[in-house]
């Protein structure tokens, strides 16, 4: 079982807004998000990670889709209080998603 809380419209802002958070902006029929989703369970499971992983399903909440004008699915938003960082989209190997944050945070 996932460490990865979902998030909504309503909790979104609280649930980032202190410390470094991965963002999974994801859909239940995204085919690549199903494939990127052991690799995010398996970072976060990972004793040696320094920050949390949340997901928003875009269906779910528009609002945030919106927000963050996510136009496909995965993406991958880094934020720190509440502030994006940086935006991976697409799937990417947990090496390669690992490097992409070490060099930000």
């Amino acid at each position: 079982m996932s460490d990865i809380a979902y998030v909504t419209d309503d909790t979104f802002d609280a649930e980032v807004a202190e410390g470094v958070v991965l963002v999974d902006f994801t859909a239940s029929w995204c085919g690549p998000c199903k494939a990127l989703a052991p690799v995010l369970d398996d970072i976060a499971a990972d004793p040696a990670t320094n920050f949390r992983i949340v997901k928003v399903d875009i269906d779910d909440s528009p609002a945030t889709k919106e927000r963050f004008q996510i136009r496909g699915v995965p993406t991958l938003v880094l934020m720190e209080d509440g502030d994006p960082l940086t935006r991976i989209v697409g799937g990417r190997p947990k090496a390669e998603l690992l490097e992409a944050i070490s060099a930000l945070v």
